[in-house]
C-alpha cells in the first residue's frame, strides 16, 4: 500500500489503518438509521405504529411528525419552536436546510392560501415517455369495467421485464392517483406470466394518464376533523382463484389521506360474508 499524497511523518515501512468505514457496506443503511433513530428518541420523539420510519412527537397541542428515506428528512408540524429546535441535528449529521417542501421522491407539492397539493404529474409524463405512449388517444377510463383478467392463453409476452417494470411504475403512482388503484392492482396479479391480454390492460391504462396526468390530492388548510371511511367488496371476480376483492378509503374532512384494493385471502361462500371481511379490512385501517 503506498502512501496517500500530502500525508508526512511516515515512513515506507508503514501503512494506513482504517478506522471505520460506513459508505459501501450492506450494513451502512442500518447503521445510519440507527444512529439517527436513537438521537430522535432522545430528542423525546417516537416511532409510530404504522411505519418505523416515521417518528412523532405529541406534547399538549403541539405535534411534530418526521420522515426519514434514506437521507432525506421529511419535517413538519404546528410548533415553529420544535422545528427549529430539532434541525439542530447538524451538530451530529451533516444536513441542509432545503426550505419548504416541494418535490419529494417524485411527488410535487403545491402550497397555497388555500391548501396543499399533492401530485406526480412530472413522473406520470416521464411513464409515458418511456412506454411510447406519449402521443398515444386518451381514454376517459383506465379499464374496461367488462374485462376480468385472469390467467389465459392469448400468448405469453416476449419481455415480460418490460410488463413488470411498467406495473411496476404504476404501483408507485398509485400514491397520489387512487383513481388507478384498482386497474393495477389487477395487473399486479400476473407479473410473473403475463399475457398479450394483460399488457394491452396496461396499455390501456396508460392511454387514461394520458388525458389526465396532471390530477392531484388536494388538503385544504381549513376542514372538520371528524374522520368518513367507505368500505366496498366485489364477490368472487376472480376467475382463476374465486376470491374477492376488497376495497376502502378514509378521508379525514374533505380530505382523502387513505386507500387500498385487494384481494382477499381466503374464499368466502356467501356476498355477505366479503363484506363483513371487507369491513374487518377497514375497521383495521381505521384504528
Amino acid at each position: 500500500m503506498e502512501i496517500p499524497p500530502g500525508l508526512l511523518g511516515y515512513t515506507s515501512s508503514q501503512s494506513c489503518k482504517l478506522k471505520k468505514l460506513l459508505y459501501g457496506l450492506k450494513q451502512s443503511n442500518r447503521q445510519w438509521y440507527g444512529k439517527l433513530s436513537n438521537l430522535l428518541l432522545t430528542y423525546g420523539y417516537s416511532h409510530a405504529h404504522a411505519d418505523r420510519s416515521l417518528f412523532i412527537k405529541a406534547h399538549n397541542s403541539e405535534f411534530i411528525a418526521l420522515i426519514v428515506y434514506v437521507d432525506d428528512i421529511v419535517l413538519t408540524g404546528n410548533s415553529l419552536a420544535e422545528i427549529e429546535r430539532i434541525k439542530h441535528i447538524h451538530t451530529n449529521f451533516h444536513i441542509k436546510n432545503l426550505g419548504k417542501l416541494k418535490y419529494f421522491l417524485g411527488i410535487e407539492v403545491a402550497h397555497s392560501d388555500k391548501g396543499i397539493s399533492l401530485c406526480q404529474h412530472k413522473y406520470c409524463l416521464d411513464l409515458l415517455k418511456d412506454s411510447g405512449m406519449l402521443g398515444c388517444k386518451p381514454s376517459s377510463t383506465p379499464m374496461d369495467s367488462s374485462l376480468q383478467l385472469h390467467n389465459d392463453s392469448s400468448g405469453f409476452l416476449d419481455d415480460p421485464l418490460s410488463y413488470r417494470r411498467l406495473v411496476g411504475r404504476l404501483v408507485y403512482l398509485t400514491s397520489t392517483r387512487p383513481d388507478i388503484a384498482f386497474a393495477t392492482q389487477q395487473l399486479s396479479q400476473f407479473m410473473s406470466k403475463p399475457t398479450k391480454a394483460h399488457h394491452a390492460a396496461a396499455v390501456r391504462v396508460l392511454r387514461y394518464l394520458k388525458g389526465c396526468s396532471g390530477k392531484c390530492l388536494f388538503f385544504p388548510r381549513t376542514c372538520s376533523p371528524h374522520i368518513l371511511g367507505f368500505s366496498d367488496a366485489d364477490w368472487a371476480t376472480c376467475i382463476d382463484s374465486r376470491r374477492s376483492i376488497t376495497g376502502y378509503c378514509f378521508f379525514i374532512g374533505n380530505s382523502l389521506v387513505s386507500w387500498k384494493t385487494k384481494k382477499q385471502t381466503t374464499v368466502s361462500r356467501s356476498s355477505s360474508e366479503v363484506e363483513y371481511r371487507a369491513l374487518a379490512s377497514a375497521t383495521c385501517e381505521l384504528q
